[in-house]
């Protein structure tokens, strides 16, 4: 099991991304969160196994088809084996 953090820039606030980005997770069986920052990204935090988490990393960098995703930073995360579901932080 691994966790990520990433930020998502480009117009991704307004267009249903943190609602996509949550679906594609729980479609992953990935636990964490993604919330609209103030400047304008989306932060989300994935936790589970690899190949889930990169598979999430991909959907991050097309994101639903109203957004425009311009730049996808990650960060590694600690994992949290409390962490369950996926919300919005």
């Amino acid at each position: 099991m691994i966790a990520a953090r990433f930020f998502v820039s480009g117009r991704v606030q307004g267009v249903g991304f943190r609602a996509s980005a949550r679906q594609r997770a729980l479609a992953l069986g990935l636990a964490g969160f993604a919330r609209n920052l103030a400047d304008g990204r989306v932060e989300t935090l994935a936790q589970g196994g690899a190949d889930d988490v990169e598979a999430y990393a991909q959907w991050l960098r097309r994101g639903p088809s109203f957004a425009r995703v311009d730049d996808v930073r990650r960060e590694a995360a600690e994992v949290d084996p409390e962490l369950r579901g996926f919300g919005y932080g």
